[in-house]
């Protein structure tokens, strides 16, 4: 098939290097699919997700990756004694008016894209797939057979140099035969899954909501936009009777446009895709004749792949052109790229009430395609911040000794934090709820104040409270939590994904945040008004949070977004049958983006001020 980027020729390769990396699983995701290729080639060995927003290539792909071979037809054939194949191949056809193809894309209507018989046939089939289909005589996997195989007919016949961009002054020799309604030519005979499933969705969204073990990217390499190149088929594919202008009679409504094709936009379009993967395996052909260099696209990569690593391997590859290109020479090289995704989510060491790495998830999900700082405003434990990747990361903590205790886990070595807290508490006998030991060791730490030694009370007080009398002593009780090996590995390995940290201890109405650029992403948990908090509630020394707060904090927030800059809030409409109704109205005011967090204890809200943008092919 005669089609830019087609991955035919480089299947054996993509299979080499994927066992070259040891890379398996039960879900493999083609999340560019464009003729269904490699979907066709992996499905004899996993289940099959495929995805592309150009309608024509969701139909190669459902043809390829839900069939093992050719349909039988068998409600077809019981009707008209025939296959479909051979009823349409010996069907002697006149044009009719509603023939759209025939009047504009042959030269009745000055167009050569295809010779007036290939066109009226073309017509007359794709109106009976879509006819025998609403009579029952096709099931809908049937019908999209049929129509990839009717569009890869289609290319063998069509009077180009490949793409539909143009068409030849010359009739080519093959254009003026007769179509020939083939089936389309599957790779594998046999299928791994029944579960195989298409999408015909924007990639960066798709990939918010679907995960698996593999995902295969081939994006467009290039400025070429696929949905101009290849208009024709897309409008045979749909059949829409679109509005078309130009001398190529291309689409003129929902034109699907593809950000990965714009030199500004396509590197931060690229990294939304793998920040949003949830696949454990990423996979990616690409090209040094792309838009994004290599070495920028590498880069990137790592920042998403555990321990920094990314395999690039040049592979062979001859590549399709078209005439023009044809007579230039070629220095193009196909590379492949591989990393494993870290996936992990830091969990701070310190326990801290309100720590929301429960929601890392949620908040991913929602995240913007590109971020240039991310400011945890409302820092707490900081297992919010320590999971994003950005290019700059901030924390800022109102409370003195929270925001010293993560300044501690921050600057010191974590070998050495590890080392001191395992003294101090061999040295002090402190295990659960064993009382007068802690009592000891806290009395020492209230003469002296030091941070390090308020990390070990946090570990052993009752229910990691944080707490002070207002003379800022810690009066917290023991507890039956402790220290064991798995906060020992929370220590060592609390660093945050991203490598530039800055800290502040303000209140959230004195942070700076016209120091920020219009690519920043601020982020808010403060104290819920409606659930209970001991470490903010105005009796230990400390402000508290009240309606009066929350007020204020709302009206910071319309001022960011005023001001142009991106938020989300983390918060609580409804718990225990009591209902914020002041977030309520705030939200029904402004009509900002409410996402839902599903718990059991509690309707928990994520709140952002910006929509999401789409980039894919």
């Amino acid at each position: 098939m005669r089609y830019i980027g087609n991955k035919t020729r480089m299947l054996d390769k993509i299979d080499s290097f994927m066992n070259e990396n040891n890379i398996n699983g039960k879900i493999f995701c083609d999340i560019f699919s464009g003729t269904g290729s490699v979907g066709d080639f992996f499905k004899d060995r996993y289940q099959i997700i495929s995805n592309d927003f150009l309608t024509y290539s969701y139909v190669f792909s459902m043809a390829k990756i839900r069939h093992k071979k050719t349909p039988k037809f068998n409600k077809f054939v019981n009707k008209f004694g025939t296959d479909p194949f051979t009823y349409f191949n010996n069907k002697s056809v006149k044009s009719e008016d509603n023939f759209f193809i025939h009047n504009n894309f042959s030269p009745k209507g000055g167009r050569q894209f295809l010779s007036e018989e290939n066109a009226i046939l073309i017509d007359f089939i794709r109106i009976s797939l879509d006819t025998f289909y609403k009579a029952g005589y096709f099931s809908e996997d049937e019908q999209l057979f049929l129509l990839a195989s009717l569009l890869e007919s289609v290319m063998k016949v069509s009077n180009t140099s490949g793409t539909y961009e143009a068409f030849l002054k010359v009739w080519d020799k093959r254009s003026l035969k007769r179509m020939s309604l083939e089936p389309i030519e599957l790779h594998k005979e046999s299928l791994k899954s029944t579960k195989n499933i298409c999408y015909s969705e924007d990639a960066n969204v798709l990939l918010r909501k679907v995960e698996g073990d593999i995902l295969y990217i081939d994006p467009p390499y290039t400025i070429t936009e696929y949905s101009s190149a290849y208009h024709l088929l897309e409008t045979i594919a749909r059949y829409d009777y679109p509005e078309i202008a130009g001398k190529t009679a291309r689409r003129q409504i929902d034109r699907k446009m593809s950000r990965y094709t714009r030199k500004v936009a396509a590197l931060n379009t690229f990294e939304d895709l793998i920040r949003q993967a949830n696949f454990e395996h990423i996979v990616i052909s690409y090209s040094n004749e792309s838009i994004i260099p290599l070495d920028e696209l590498t880069n990137m990569l790592q920042k998403y792949a555990i321990d920094q690593n990314v395999i690039v391997k040049e592979v062979g590859y001859r590549q399709y052109k078209n005439i023009r290109e044809s007579q230039k020479s070629s220095g193009l090289k196909e590379v492949m790229l591989y990393l494993k995704k870290d996936k992990f989510i830091i969990k701070s060491p310190l326990n801290y009430s309100g720590s929301k790495n429960y929601l890392m998830k949620d908040i991913t999900k929602i995240l913007p395609q590109h971020i240039t700082d991310f400011v945890d405003v409302m820092g707490g434990a900081f297992n919010v911040g320590a999971n994003i990747v950005s290019d700059r990361l901030f924390y800022n903590e109102y409370h003195p000794y929270v925001f010293g205790i993560i300044k501690y886990l921050l600057s010191t070595s974590r070998e050495k934090i590890v080392k001191y807290s395992e003294k101090i508490i061999t040295e002090f006998g402190l295990n659960n709820s064993l009382k007068e030991q802690y009592n000891n060791f806290r009395d020492i730490y209230n003469n002296d104040q030091k941070t390090k030694d308020l990390f070990v009370l946090t570990m052993f007080c009752f229910q990691n409270q944080i707490r002070f009398n207002n003379s800022h002593k810690f009066n917290t009780p023991v507890g039956n939590c402790g220290y064991n090996e798995t906060l020992r590995q929370r220590i060592l390995g609390f660093r945050p994904k991203t490598k530039k940290v800055y800290c502040s201890n303000l209140d959230f109405n004195h942070y700076k945040y016209n120091n920020h650029d219009k690519d920043t992403l601020f982020y808010f948990d403060p104290p819920y008004i409606i659930t209970n908090a001991t470490y903010n509630d105005g009796k230990r020394g400390f402000k508290d949070w009240t309606s009066q707060q929350e007020t204020e904090l709302l009206k910071l927030l319309v001022q960011l977004d005023k001001d142009g800059y991106k938020f989300i809030l983390s918060n609580v409409i409804e718990h225990k049958k009591k209902v914020n109704h002041l977030l309520l109205d705030w939200i029904d005011t402004h009509r900002f983006n409410t996402f839902n967090v599903h718990t059991t204890r509690r309707k928990e809200v994520l709140i952002s001020n910006y929509s999401i943008e789409g980039g894919s092919r």
